[in-house]
């Protein structure tokens, strides 16, 4: 809680952390080899009041390509949507000090995450190429 007696900015972003490690790091599945943040990007639509009731963190996939995917959220009560958001994660090599691509083991995983609605309408990414390659071809 800041001083204005609601949730502080910051702690949204540990929330979608908390949602993000939950979803990589399962013991059936998830990106052993690691992975970093490229990119976070959070549109606040309502304050959230502290309180003790906690709250829900709905995580999807909604782009895949070669070397990174994208993960949205809503953090909500019901109908009542508190933040939106997104994050870039790139797959890493902590050995090589550099990105690595996406294995097929984890485009597998993830496709199994990917937004229903935006693969209907065609908005779903699963290029298997990054942005240099796809200007590149």
């Amino acid at each position: 809680m800041d001083a204005y007696g609601h949730v502080n900015n910051v702690v949204f972003l540990r929330y979608l952390e908390e949602a993000r490690i939950d979803f990589l790091f399962r013991p059936d599945k998830d990106f052993q080899q690691g992975s970093v943040v490229a990119r976070h990007e959070i549109d606040y639509k309502r304050q959230l009041v502290h309180r003790h009731e906690p709250v829900d963190v709905e995580l999807w996939v909604t782009e895949t390509r070669a070397a990174s995917f994208t993960l949205a959220y809503e953090v909500k009560d019901g109908d009542q949507v508190y933040v939106r958001a997104s994050t870039v994660i790139v797959p890493y090599d902590f050995d090589a000090q550099r990105p690595r691509r996406i294995t097929a083991e984890e485009r597998e995983f993830l496709r199994e995450y990917m937004d229903d609605a935006a693969e209907d309408q065609g908005t779903y990414k699963d290029t298997g190429k990054d942005e240099e390659e796809a200007v590149a071809a």
